[in-house]
């Protein structure tokens, strides 16, 4: 616990307090932070609306350390609120996260006007630690070295009405060389699976209709239960949910991709088409150095063994570019593995120099422009056969659950977005009768870009269904709050893949 002699007087606010949550890194933070939402709107806060930008009673960053600029762009945020805090008696800015997990007093150090520091494992504790920052007039900085309780038990405001993360396991049991992440989030602790489906049977009750299992390297789910196949039988399992459509998973792992996990995917109808699986490297030299346990042969073959029993699966990728002692040789493994591949997309990183971990230390650092000559080269490559991928879907007929907030232009071109089964981003002609999000259309494609569809022609079918319903009633309650309450519309939709240049995991995977 630190003390601070610029914090300010302890107030009385009239009225419920409003809170904003920043989120950066992968999607567990993202999930983390709908449960931070829930445990602040169950201790009494409200919703800051859109672009509050600072200005609610308490704001909360949920970090990532995982970026080389992480550290930087914290510090920056923070002391951009250091003036609004000074002129707002009662504000309280909290920090948690990867990062917090890491600096723990640091980040107090630097910045003194921080209320609030809790970890990965116990965030759980906000509320508790806002009020008694609030009371004591001093800096709380809480971290626990391990997992408290799973995250899941506690409350949670989902951004989505129809589309939800479910979180099957936390931390990590892998030692890649780049990562930080193991050590920031500890070792592999699943839950049990009665736990997990009970929690989607209760969110398809609610009206969800689309689930993403998640966990960070979601596919080893059962090593900490002693069940190798766990997690090809939880696939099975969600099949058998009466109301749940589309199921999805991120992010696993080559090393523990199996047979049965496949054959779960192939005959299981309502796992969707998609499969998100980071290569990182094509060289086996430098898949080694990264200590990372497949090589190339292993994870083409895993390519080829999807193909084979799911023809119209999308698959998509995490790739480094740069990492220390890469040559070129090695780059051109990494071009060939995804030539190969040719996946629908990847997430493509600038090695970044994380410190605590073994990478960082190692000899044959590459030039900063080496590494973006060879990035710009990978980018090139992987755009080109994105484009020639979405071409082939020219002239299918898909059904796509329609989603809010992803496209971007849908209003000035008058149509609407939505998600195919294998999670490629389509956009449609509006049509004229009224479409909900979460609700299902049926379109033909007529035109392809890198990294969308279009489907020009009239909506060949739409199905309204209980997720519409639910976003319908969703947004009814919160359009009835009174004035100054206002939670602001959340953004609903499919959770969806984050751009290009980040991470659909937390590039470690």
């Amino acid at each position: 616990m630190t003390s601070s002699s610029d914090r300010s007087p302890a107030v009385d606010v009239q009225g419920p307090k409003s809170y904003e949550i920043r989120t950066y890194g992968c999607q567990m933070n993202v999930h983390d932070s709908e449960r931070l939402a829930g445990l602040l709107e169950d201790a009494g806060y409200v919703r800051a609306p859109e672009g509050a930008d600072g200005e609610a009673d308490v704001v909360v960053f949920n970090t990532c350390a995982v970026r080389e600029n992480a550290d930087n762009r914290l510090y920056g945020n923070l002391g951009h609120l250091a003036p609004k805090k000074a002129k707002r008696p009662g504000m309280q800015i909290a920090v948690g996260g990867c990062l917090a997990q890491k600096d723990r007093d640091i980040i107090v150090k630097r910045a003194p006007w921080v209320d609030v520091v809790f970890g990965t494992h116990n965030i759980g504790k906000l509320p508790v630690l806002l009020e008694r920052a609030r009371v004591q007039q001093e800096a709380q900085v809480e971290i626990a070295e391990s997992l408290e309780a799973f995250p899941s038990t506690l409350p949670t405001r989902r951004e989505s009405a129809y589309a939800a993360w479910v979180s099957i396991s936390v931390g990590c049991n892998n030692t890649c060389t780049f990562c930080i992440v193991p050590a920031l989030r500890g070792k592999e602790k699943d839950r049990r699976p009665g736990d997990i489906l009970a929690e989607v049977e209760a969110l398809v009750a609610e009206g969800v209709s689309e689930i993403t299992l998640l966990g960070q390297n979601v596919n080893a789910y059962g090593s900490d239960i002693g069940d190798r196949e766990a997690f090809s039988k939880l696939l099975r399992a969600c099949g058998t949910i009466d109301g749940l459509e589309r199921v999805r998973f991120t992010s696993p792992h080559p090393r523990d991709f199996t047979d049965d996990v496949i054959a779960a995917m192939a005959e299981t109808p309502n796992v969707m088409p998609q499969l998100h699986m980071p290569l990182q490297s094509g060289s086996d030299t430098v898949l080694r150095a990264m200590r990372r346990s497949y090589r190339q042969e292993r994870y083409l073959g895993i390519i080829e063994k999807v193909r084979a029993a799911i023809p119209h699966a999308a698959i998509t990728t995490d790739i480094i570019v740069g990492f220390p002692g890469e040559t070129e040789e090695d780059f051109e493994q990494t071009l060939h593995v995804v030539r190969e591949a040719r996946f629908a997309q990847a997430f493509t990183f600038q090695y970044s120099k994380r410190p605590g971990t073994p990478a960082a230390e190692m000899e044959d650092q590459i030039p900063k422009e080496v590494v973006q000559a060879r990035y710009e080269r990978l980018v090139a490559l992987q755009e080109e056969i994105s484009w020639e991928e979405n071409k082939k879907q020219v002239g299918r007929t898909l059904e796509l659950m329609v989603a809010e907030g992803e496209g971007r232009k849908d209003g000035t071109t008058h149509r609407l977005s939505g998600r195919a089964p294998d999670n490629r981003l389509v956009h449609f002609t509006k049509p004229e009768q009224d479409v909900r999000p979460g609700d299902v259309v049926t379109v033909e494609v007529t035109y392809a870009a890198p990294h969308h569809l279009l489907a020009e022609g009239p909506v060949l079918d739409v199905r309204r269904t209980r997720a519409g319903d639910a976003w319908e009633k969703r947004n009814a309650a919160e359009a009835a709050k009174p004035a100054g309450v206002m939670l602001g519309l959340p953004k609903v939709g499919v959770p969806e893949p984050l751009p290009v240049a980040a991470s659909s995991g937390c590039g470690c995977d």
